[in-house]
């Protein structure tokens, strides 16, 4: 242990996504066609402009495309290898002098490639692999900012560690006062310099959860924050749950018809990070509690995801709010650091 100081009809993770809730899902796809459709005019917009001052380049696009289909073409009906590594030599003699071209005219060799918002689904949503098609994380994320994340979006991705305010954190030492040998503002660079290794060896299965434990106005929410945007620029998927809403979710869901089942015991147990704020302000009951269990315990279970939870409790108020199930698994699978000082919200 390190002590430091409206829901969606769907089940991301199924290769069909099942339960998906259609009519959310065909307006982000929409949305897609619609940023594919723009990258194509631009890219042609791009192409039409450089082929104009210089035919050169487009002479050179065109035998390319020509050598590629030969080459497809000798490579089928079993042409000597000496002949395809022929037409293989002038398709790279022809690309060295479109870098040559491009390079003198200050542009990168992916000018005249399509620019995508999202590199690994080019903007389509999904992705092949092995034989199946998958949901790309960037629509997955889309969808949870839709249905878990719309409320707190727009604060989120305003708080970055290149807004962090080191000033706002008190650097008087006060043993008495905080508990600590150390000031609130190295405590919190401690803390920071742990969450940006947090995020640095995310996908290590051996990087333990985080729990946040201290007061409202210390940073905690802003920190995680932080830790959000960084893995969401990494492409991993996130959720932002506040624990009295996801626990009453979980039990509204488990208790719906199937057809109106959300799914969103699965999105919680299947996303890469769930951030669990203001744990031990829920109204626990044995339900509850078996839920939360469930989500904690399986999701140390697979590995792959990682939790943050934020929590006004201390190590002792854990024990006291949980049983020792739960609590062991906070003290044995999470690094603990402790929030203190001034409200730093009355300070901005």
């Amino acid at each position: 242990m390190q002590i430091k100081s409206k829901l969606i009809n769907c089940n991301l993770e199924t290769n069909g996504d099942s339960k998906m809730n259609n009519s959310i899902l065909n307006d982000l796809l929409k949305q897609y066609e619609k940023i594919r459709l723009n990258n194509i005019r631009d890219l042609e917009k791009r192409k039409k402009e450089l082929y104009l001052s210089n035919p050169k380049l487009q002479q050179i696009d065109e035998n390319l495309s020509n050598l590629s289909i030969n080459t497809a073409k000798a490579i089928l009906q079993n042409n000597s290898k000496n002949n395809i590594d022929n037409l293989k030599i002038e398709i790279e003699k022809l690309k060295k002098e479109k870098q040559q071209i491009l390079k003198s005219l200050g542009l990168s060799m992916d000018y005249l490639q399509p620019l995508y918002d999202c590199k690994i689904c080019k903007d389509t949503g999904y992705v092949f692999e092995n034989g199946k098609t998958f949901m790309c994380n960037c629509l997955k994320q889309k969808i949870y900012n839709i249905e878990y994340n719309q409320k707190n979006e727009n604060i989120i991705k305003n708080q970055t560690f290149s807004n962090f305010n080191i000033n706002l954190f008190s650097d008087e030492i006060n043993e008495k006062k905080y508990n600590s040998s150390i000031s609130p503002r190295e405590n919190i660079l401690d803390i920071k310099e742990a969450a940006i290794n947090f995020i640095s060896n995310f996908d290590d299965e051996n990087t333990k959860n985080l729990i946040f434990s201290g007061g409202t106005g210390l940073g905690k929410t802003f920190l995680s924050n932080c830790i959000v945007n960084a893995l969401l620029e990494k492409g991993k998927t996130v959720m932002y749950q506040t624990a009295p809403v996801m626990l009453d979710n979980l039990i509204a869901d488990l208790f719906a018809k199937p057809e109106n089942q959300t799914g969103i015991s699965a999105n919680l147990l299947s996303v890469d990070l769930l951030v669990i704020d203001d744990l031990g302000t829920e109204s626990l009951n044995s339900l509850k509690f078996t839920e939360l269990y469930k989500i904690i315990n399986t999701r140390l279970l697979s590995k792959k995801t990682k939790t943050i939870i934020s929590t006004n409790l201390d190590l002792k108020g854990l024990f006291q709010n949980y049983d020792e199930r739960l609590a062991s698994r906070f003290v044995g699978y999470y690094d603990i650091y402790r929030f203190y000082g001034e409200d730093i919200r009355l300070k901005k």
